[in-house]
């Protein structure tokens, strides 16, 4: 078969397909762990910091050896590692302390997640053609498919097979990171940036707009995960649903929308400049987190949180692109360091919506009872993110800024 650039493309879809599997898979576990090994919740919670703090570590160990490696050889372990994560995430728990084993699959997924981050944006953004842009924004769109397609298809198994079988799920899950094995090493793969033209890390550093660009995907990562990560909760109490009923009202609508808002820009974002697309995403986002927090009834709350989805979902990609043109030589390196602060940005946010939280719900955060009624898990978490709202206001005024700053 004779491979194209739009086989790599494909690859690429797969790629992040392989991601939303891995991030979004085991959380939906996390309650059969607890009932069926005897883990402690704080163990559990540890989990998702793990997977975290591993992804952070990667970003920015490949932003030193990604380009000696090779793309091919990077991306094709980055799968191994994701796969074996799957399959050992159904076989470790039940060979050894279950906790430890959880843990083992975690970091393998971890890593395989953290190098598909760092590497798909460059391969693709290497590829022939010149609408960068709407090419990021389409191949980002595939994150939130696959993270739908987790959340439907697993929940599908679990009420027709049961959780009692649940190690079987991830192993089904790894046919996907497995086929791309292959897929990767047949597809063409370009060099984003020749050695001998890239800008150095340091001088990347030493340039303002570069520490703008960090800060924006800082606050991409965090306007997304601030409300995506609390959406479930959020619907479970305002509306009353059970866990599943509010995964697919929360996080799953969630997704949708921010696949549609990427989809879209994909399809028509050269019509659309992308510093006014990013900003206006960001008013967007500013008047969904509003609407959440200050909603008369709990099902505007719910539509606020897919508003917001819609509105963070060119965030990512579209700094990506941004940095891209401001910096054509930046290379594997500059994405590593972007997806980091987005890393970043994705912890830090719901971290900080948790313990806004949890303060308000001790009584902190008196001064806005005038606004939100005092009281409740529901309220409290309002508060968290209303706080939250800071994060799509500098991101507003960072791109603003950035976007003078190249016109001079």
């Amino acid at each position: 078969m004779n491979f194209t650039p739009r086989h790599t493309l494909y690859a690429s879809y797969l790629g992040y397909i392989t991601q939303a599997i891995i991030n979004n898979l085991p959380p939906l576990l996390f309650v059969t762990f607890q009932t069926r090994f005897h883990i402690p919740l704080a163990q559990i919670s540890a989990l998702s910091t793990i997977n975290c703090l591993t992804q952070i570590c990667v970003d920015f160990i490949s932003a030193r050896y990604v380009d000696k490696i090779g793309y091919r050889r990077a991306i094709m372990f980055a799968h191994i590692s994701a796969a074996a994560g799957l399959i050992l995430l159904g076989v470790l728990p039940f060979v050894m302390p279950p906790f430890a084993g959880i843990v083992i699959a975690m970091m393998l997924n971890a890593v395989g997640g953290g190098l598909t981050e760092v590497l798909i944006s460059p391969i693709v953004e290497s590829l022939p053609g010149d609408e960068k842009a709407s090419a990021m924004s389409m191949l980002h769109s595939f994150y939130c498919w696959g993270h739908m397609a987790v959340v439907i298809l697993s929940t599908a198994y679990f009420v027709t097979i049961g959780t009692a079988h649940w190690q079987f799920l991830p192993i089904i899950w790894s046919v996907v990171p497995l086929f791309n094995i292959w897929f990767f090493s047949r597809v063409p793969l370009y060099v984003l940036v020749a050695e001998e033209e890239r800008v150095p890390l340091k001088k990347l550093f030493s340039a303002k707009a570069f520490w703008v660009l960090c800060i924006l995907m800082i606050c991409a990562g965090a306007s997304e995960q601030a409300m995506s990560q609390w959406s479930s909760l959020f619907a479970e109490l305002g509306l009353g649903v059970s866990k599943t009923v509010g995964d697919l009202l929360g996080p799953c609508a969630f997704a949708c929308f921010m696949g549609t808002s990427r989809l879209i820009y994909g399809k028509t974002g050269e019509k659309l400049p992308l510093r006014a697309a990013i900003a206006g995403s960001a008013v967007l986002c500013i008047a969904a987190y509003i609407l959440t927090v200050f909603a008369p009834n709990p099902f505007l709350s719910l539509i606020g949180c897919a508003v917001c989805g819609f509105s963070v979902g060119i965030f990512w990609p579209g700094t990506f692109s941004l940095a891209s043109s401001i910096y054509p030589a930046g290379g594997t390196a500059m994405f590593a360091i972007l997806a980091l602060m987005g890393d970043v940005g994705c912890g830090g946010g719901p971290t900080l919506v948790g313990m806004i939280s949890d303060a308000a719900e001790n009584g902190a955060f008196g001064f806005l009872k005038g606004l939100i009624p005092a009281g409740g898990t529901e309220n409290s978490m309002k508060i968290g993110m209303l706080i939250a709202m800071i994060f799509p206001l500098v991101l507003f005024a960072g791109v603003t800024g950035i976007r003078k700053r190249k016109t001079k």
